[in-house]
């Protein structure tokens, strides 16, 4: 057995002092204790449950849509090594063709592939987050306008058997024809997220009642919130069991606007995502996103035009900069760790310091720098 000491981040989503105990992969016992238990350097640490990113397309030079066991193996390396512990790898819009075998690689990659060592690839890559192609040309933003396609449950389900059930979140912009019947005949079977939309209030209220209570990356190909067409955001927000995304890179959204999404939604309901494409934990340079050419200067990346493509920053630095934009700690770490695993449907499992969950602990210094990482109850960074 073994034990860390320090201010533990627990299930009352608050910093308490005692001592999480690890028995092989599982977190055995937790016990609190007073503060003056610990010694300088426990009380000086923080124990965090591993961090869950729920919506990113790659890092590390390798691009999810590569579609290759290679891929996923440093994907997933990277993410565990940079304290995200699971993850739902992001597809763009591409061909069914394409998507399919996308899914069927990731399938089988699952059940055959290891990483950081003997770690099985499964107990990390948790599900797949299907970014398109049922979303509206005018709010494309970074997708291939090539393959979008009209919302088809017939095709959704093709994939997720292509995927052996592995799609845990399906997009869909709800004004383009289809797209409420393929949210309200499929909600069942699928969870299903708004994006990519120039839906106006009404009928966003009405895919929410639908069944689609997730946004994708909130504001980001989207109307604007203003006081007299409040769009998307003004319907997730009315709605209590709405989660919205959040891309809190210091590029996608300005901090105000960070730290007033959390006034408005409330710390339960903000999920914040890394949405990093290749070029995360590389040099400036000229990289691909969904098959078009991407610039990434610093952490800015974009397409020829100046849109932006996806982010450049893994989900770690992503919550440390919403703790610097003046986010609360206890909120911005739930906003990366139970907020996203109960979105997806793998909250019983990971997000949250439990006895008996998965032990996916992260150890960090008072200013969050990482480190430790535990995958497993298994040292990945000490």
């Amino acid at each position: 057995m073994r034990s860390i000491r320090g201010m533990i981040y627990t299930d009352q989503m608050c910093f308490e002092s005692g001592e999480v105990s690890i028995e092989e992969d599982r977190i055995e016992k937790i016990e609190l204790c007073r503060e003056e238990e610990l010694t300088e350097a426990e009380a000086g640490r923080y124990i965090l449950p591993g961090l869950v990113d729920t919506h990113f397309h790659g890092c590390d030079g390798y691009d999810f849509c590569d579609g290759t066991a290679q891929a996923m193996r440093a994907i997933a390396s990277y993410e565990v090594v940079h304290g995200v512990t699971t993850i739902c790898p992001a597809t763009m819009t591409l061909s069914e063709e394409v998507l399919t075998q996308i899914c069927e690689a990731c399938a089988e990659a699952v059940e055959t592939e290891k990483v950081c060592g003997d770690i099985p690839l499964k107990e990390i890559l948790r599900g797949i987050y299907l970014e398109g192609p049922f979303i509206s040309v005018e709010k494309k933003g970074a997708q291939n306008p090539a393959y979008i396609h009209k919302p088809d449950l017939a095709m959704l389900r093709r994939l997720q058997e292509a995927a052996q059930g592995m799609i845990r979140m399906a997009v869909a912009a709800p004004e383009v024809e289809g797209a409420m019947d393929l949210i309200r005949e499929g909600m069942g079977e699928f969870r299903f997220s708004i994006a990519h939309t120039c839906a106006d209030y009404e009928t966003a209220r009405q895919a929410i009642e639908a069944g689609a209570r997730h946004v994708t990356h909130l504001y980001n190909a989207m109307p604007p919130f203003t006081h007299r067409q409040p769009g998307v955001i003004g319907a997730a927000a009315e709605d209590d069991k709405t989660e919205v995304e959040l891309i809190c890179d210091g590029i996608h959204i300005h901090p105000a606007v960070v730290k007033s999404t959390f006034r408005l939604f409330g710390a339960d309901r903000v999920i914040l995502i890394s949405d990093s494409m290749m070029a995360t934990g590389m040099e400036d340079g000229e990289y691909a996103l969904g098959g078009q050419p991407v610039t990434v200067r610093g952490n800015r990346a974009v397409l020829k035009d100046g849109t932006i493509a996806g982010s450049a920053t893994n989900l770690y630095d992503c919550m440390r900069t919403a703790i610097r934009m003046g986010v609360p700690k206890e909120t911005a770490v739930r906003a990366a760790t139970i907020n996203p695993a109960r979105a997806v449907g793998l909250d019983a499992e990971c997000g949250i310091l439990l006895p008996g969950r998965r032990a996916d602990i992260l150890v960090t210094d008072r200013e969050f720098t990482l480190l430790s990482v535990f995958k497993s109850g298994r040292a990945i960074k000490e």
